[in-house]
């Protein structure tokens, strides 16, 4: 994930790109870049690290048309020659996303003569759009041939010296957005790089090419047809740090689930194959060799790890174990050099986790991959490889979309390795975007039982204490729901795999002991019901999420709530969606404080 900001202007553009950069550096944060037109010529400034040296480095340079990027490596190592913007002839271009077919591509440009200086699928598109203004010069007619060319996820924008006072911009699959004003116009990955100038926003669909000069915008599709997007004030500005018509920010959180898997997910949004690039520029080469995967994390972020495991050991065939970082560096471990360490938090900064990871490194282990909500992190600084997730502020402790967002991450590394190693079928490939691209309108669907958890949630505040249960998979998403009940409504609560049941827990269950059971319909399906019958013959209360053709019976005891669809392997996705609405209920039934549960603070840097 990068960040793109553009300008066609009547005034000098480059603070606006500079200061647009500084507010999507969360989007990529290995380098930095810059191109405006200069009178006969392209200026061009690029730096590797944080955008403070883009700008130091900017601060002569003046123009009233130009292009910008942060970057985030997906091919080539953070460097400057691999930064962007790149430069071919007259024209100088900016790239997010991963072009799938650029390896044919540079290929042919090179049978054609041109040098290659980059290790990166974005100078391919730089050489093919030069290549393509030798038979039509006109800049915003070469775009549109050149991205008929391209397979992947891209949003692209694009100068020609030649052609001053214009900008042209493309999307397809990954996020991009203009911004209009009377002062010029402009275009970005995000709205936030905008407020600046403008909260008048147009979000382009895939498939849209706009030009932009000072006076106006005009958007075709790759044909040239022409299209009208409607204007949009933002409020983003607002929504990322108010309330709104929330009571809690965990409530928003929770509800803001869709959105922030989708911008998890973003990077195969327009791709018709997974990528290993999208965990760094040497994930290829790293994950092929990998024989065993090592998981560290602490609470939630630990059982994120714990439901990956069954994921990376069903589907990549991978082993994976899963360790709580507090405790890994204080036993002996047989290190493992072939091990991929993975170090999961969503500030990055988590004491135990940090120290865990470089416990790890020290033992000879240095294939590691960081997932993590924050891009300028410790933990991503040390770690080769990492993964952001885009879940965006999570304010209250109870942690909700950093949970979800880790898991779609998750999920993502499983195909890549089993991608990598063999194991993965284009069609199983194909079924798995599918179901990635659909996940934030399944999510969206489980959130309108929110007013049935709520009556449940009532029934049972006064309990003391609570068990949950599941199987397989769902068992980890059973221990985030006790997590969660407890962290914030103070009620007792434990997590055991179902089968253990009769191993100990069973002793506890009685009329007052609520149990609730993730039962999704799947190979477990049969025994988790027997499981149940134990519950019930103790006198146990039971509240059950099911799916909507598990065949469970709702009966004296037994409460069903149905998921609206059985979702297979991202199945823990959903059911941990409902749980989180449980807690969140249960509490405000006993009036604690949601957002700040006593004892617990949001990001634990202590040991």
């Amino acid at each position: 994930m990068c960040g793109i900001v553009a300008a066609a202007a009547g005034n000098n553009i480059v603070p606006v790109l500079v200061e647009g950069l500084k507010k999507l550096e969360y989007r990529g944060y290995d380098s930095a870049g810059l191109a405006v037109i200069n009178g006969p010529g392209i200026a061009r400034v690029r730096s590797v690290g944080r955008v403070a040296e883009l700008e130091a480095a900017s601060a002569s340079t003046a123009s009233t048309t130009g292009i910008a990027h942060t970057r985030w490596a997906t091919h080539g190592v953070p460097s400057e020659r691999n930064a962007h913007p790149h430069v071919s002839g007259s024209i100088a271009v900016v790239h997010n996303g991963i072009i799938e077919n650029y390896e044919s591509l540079r290929a042919e440009l090179t049978a054609q003569g041109y040098v290659f200086t980059s290790d990166t699928d974005t100078e391919t598109i730089a050489h093919l759009l030069e290549a393509t203004l030798k038979r039509q010069p006109d800049l915003f007619k070469a775009v549109r041939l050149t991205c008929r060319q391209l397979v992947g996820a891209y949003a692209i924008a694009v100068v020609d010296h030649r052609q001053p006072g214009r900008v042209v911009v493309a999307r397809e699959g990954s996020p991009l957005l203009l911004g209009v004003s009377d002062g010029g116009n402009y275009a970005a990955s995000d709205a936030s790089a905008l407020l600046q100038v403008t909260r008048n926003m147009v979000y382009l669909e895939n498939g849209d090419v706009a030009e932009l000069t000072a006076a106006g915008v005009r958007i075709t599709l790759l044909d040239g047809t022409p299209v009208e997007r409607p204007v949009h004030v933002s409020e983003l500005s607002a929504a990322a740090v108010e309330l709104g018509t929330y009571r809690h920010y965990m409530q928003k959180e929770i509800f803001e689930q869709p959105e922030a898997l989708a911008n998890t997910l973003e990077i195969v949004g327009g791709s018709k194959t997974i990528q290993p690039g999208m965990f760094g520029a040497e994930a290829g080469n790293l994950l092929a060799d990998v024989g065993h995967i090592l998981i560290l994390a602490c609470g939630t972020s630990s059982h994120s790890g714990y439901t990956a495991r069954y994921w990376l050991e069903a589907i990549a065939g991978v082993p994976c174990t899963v360790e709580i970082a507090s405790e890994y560096r204080y036993r002996t471990s047989v290190a493992n050099p072939r091990q991929l360490v993975v170090a999961i938090s969503q500030s990055g900064e988590t004491a135990d986790t940090l120290a865990a990871l470089r416990h790890a490194k020290e033992l000879g282990q240095g294939r590691t991959l960081a997932i993590c909500n924050v891009p300028e992190s410790a933990i991503v600084r040390e770690c080769a490889l990492r993964f952001i997730t885009r879940a965006g502020p999570e304010i209250g402790v109870a942690s909700t979309k950093a949970f979800t967002t880790q898991l779609a991450a998750l999920f993502l590394l499983t195909l890549v390795v089993a991608k990598v190693k063999g194991r993965l079928s284009a069609d199983e490939e194909s079924r798995f975007i599918d179901q990635l691209r659909h996940l934030p309108v399944a999510v969206n669907k489980v959130l309108e039982l929110e007013p049935e958890i709520e009556t449940w949630a009532k029934r049972f505040a006064d309990k003391q204490h609570a068990l949950f249960l599941g199987r397989g998979r769902h068992y980890p998403i059973a221990l985030e729901g006790a997590l969660k009940l407890k962290e914030i409504s103070y009620i007792h609560a434990e997590a055991y795999p179902a089968g253990e049941l009769k191993h100990g827990p069973l002793a506890l269950v009685d009329a007052n002991m609520p149990v609730i059971s993730v039962a999704p319909n799947d190979q477990l399906l049969d025994k988790l019901k027997s499981n149940l019958k134990e519950v019930q013959a103790r006198g146990g209360e039971l509240y059950v999420f099911a799916d909507t053709d598990s065949e469970i019976p709702e009966s004296e005891g037994v409460h069903i709530l149905r998921l609206p669809e059985h979702y297979g392997e991202l199945s823990p996705i959903l059911h941990v969606i409902p749980l989180q609405l449980l807690s969140y209920h249960a509490a405000l039934v006993k009036g604690t404080d949601v957002d700040k549960p006593r004892n617990l603070a949001k990001s634990v840097t202590v040991e």
